[in-house]
């Protein structure tokens, strides 16, 4: 029987992303209705699906594994406890089937009796009946591939639908539903993460629960009541409807300061050091891909002080990254001049101000995506692209990455790993002599390999750079409302 399915489960299905699901309805190849896909219009578009190689898994895997080094995190089954309970509800399912059909079966015997005892009156209707039954019962028709899976995954794997957004996600694993939420993309309001503050309580409109952690924040009787749960404390049982708070924009995001540790600091080249921080588990950093902070050594004074942008998803909000360049503690940067000099080290304590800046994605567009930057650029970049690939909804994205020094793409294998584990992404390098020529060659490769006119494009890197990347955009036509761009 066909069976109808949200673009998010169809698209984890057969590991595609939503927005090429999105690509072909637009483009007429993939037929839809009120935002959902039958198994069999499916099965069309996608003939060779295959339980065995669904590319659920394989697709997500190799994300994860080759492109997001930093945090891989290996897909893992529920609880036992909720494990136990997703097969009960289908056992459920399972026993009302079976119920059904013996009803039927009944009444088929029952008619059966009476065509036999009209005699001659009834002999058409009984080869009539005779005939549909073998026709049915001799049915050679493939099983719904995409049905089975379905049902396979939903033990594994539970959706979560949003209002008023409409946004959809799945919870995995052991995930709590925040977890998920961010893992997803989405920008929900939370503080602590850690069940103290109450900031990510939601009202579960339908569908069951299950407490994960402890939480020492109180609801009310009301919130009770009314069905609210902690999202930080509280995994996914069943399917959900939740009405959830969400940030809309970097002015959605309230400025925090935060005193976090370092957890290492490692040469990417010769020129740029990875900082990474971690924050306390009761005191997360929230912030948008693409918008940076201010960090200070914790207790000194504004000497010590620099601006950076973030290279890390807010999917992974304990774990901060940053690229600190020796051009930097040139220029005066009294935090990155302190981190060359070898006195920062793993266990300092380093204040987070921020976050700050509105470089940040335009989701609802739904165009293919280009970044162009240059040298550290790619830092906000970075960010920027583990976001889009968490928000599954861009149909391409392309990655130029220009340089002015040899070698200076230095994470050139991170982007080869996406452009290898991803359909519709291109990494695309670029050396120049300088910042300025850089801005015109990255432009040149990008209309050489896609459509301006089709793309949001995003442009980060120092002045002379950004300033020559946005002449010629301007130059080739591409509407303002598509350039975003931050000055490093």
């Amino acid at each position: 029987m066909t069976q109808l399915l949200s673009l998010a489960r169809a698209a984890q299905l057969i590991g595609v992303t939503r927005g090429s699901l999105q690509e072909k309805i637009r483009n007429g190849e993939l037929a839809a209705f009120d935002g959902m896909v039958t198994s069999e219009e499916l099965l069309r578009v996608f003939p060779d699906i295959e339980i065995e190689v669904s590319g659920a898994f394989e697709h997500v895997t190799r994300i994860k594994e080759q492109a997001f080094g930093k945090r891989v995190r290996q897909r893992m089954l529920p609880s036992q406890e909720v494990l136990a309970q997703r097969l009960f509800a289908q056992s459920q399912e399972l026993d009302s089937v079976r119920r059904h059909l013996a009803r039927y079966h009944e009444l088929l015997g029952r008619l059966s009796e009476r065509v036999a005892a009209m005699g001659d009156a009834g002999r058409d209707l009984g080869v009539m009946l005779d005939d549909g039954l073998a026709l049915v019962l001799g049915s050679q028709d493939k099983d719904d591939t995409v049905a089975v899976m379905d049902e396979i995954l939903r033990v594994i794997t539970a959706q979560v639908t949003v209002r008023p957004s409409g946004h959809e996600f799945f919870v995995e694993g052991s995930e709590t539903i925040l977890e998920a939420a961010l893992h997803a993309g989405l920008a929900p309001a939370y503080g602590c993460g850690n069940g103290n503050c109450g900031l990510c309580k939601a009202r579960v409109v339908s569908g069951e629960t299950r407490q994960i952690r402890n939480t020492d924040y109180p609801l009310s009787e009301v919130e009770r009541t009314q069905n609210y749960k902690l999202l930080c404390s509280h995994t996914a049982v069943s399917d959900l409807v939740i009405e959830m708070v969400e940030a809309q924009s970097a002015a959605d995001i309230p400025e925090q300061q935060i005193v976090a540790k370092v957890k290492s600091v490692s040469p990417l080249d010769a020129h740029t050091f990875l900082l990474h921080l971690q924050t306390p588990r009761t005191n997360r950093l929230r912030f948008m891909a693409g918008q940076g902070v201010t960090l200070g050594y914790a207790g000194g004074s504004v000497d010590f002080r620099g601006d950076y942008p973030l290279a890390s998803c807010p999917c992974d909000d304990r774990n901060l990254l940053f690229h600190v360049t020796r051009a930097d503690a040139e220029a005066g940067d009294g935090f990155a001049a302190r981190l060359f000099a070898g006195a920062v080290h793993a266990g300092d304590a380093v204040d987070v101000w921020g976050p700050y800046g509105d470089f940040v994605l335009k989701p609802e567009s739904g165009r293919a995506l280009a970044f162009l930057c240059c040298d550290a650029g790619f830092a906000p970049v970075r960010s920027l692209v583990e976001h889009s690939l968490a928000l599954d909804v861009f149909p391409a994205i392309t990655v130029c990455w220009a340089a002015t020094r040899p070698g200076g793409q230095y994470l050139a294998n991170q982007c080869r790993a996406w452009a290898d584990a991803l359909d519709g992404f291109d990494y695309l390098p670029v050396e120049a002599i300088d910042a300025a020529t850089a801005g015109r060659a990255a432009v040149e490769r990008l209309a050489g390999m896609r459509g301006l006119a089709e793309c949001d494009i995003y442009v980060a890197g120092d002045e002379a750079f950004v300033a020559a990347a946005v002449a010629d955009l301007n130059s080739a036509g591409v509407p303002e409302d598509r350039i975003a761009a931050t000055v490093l």
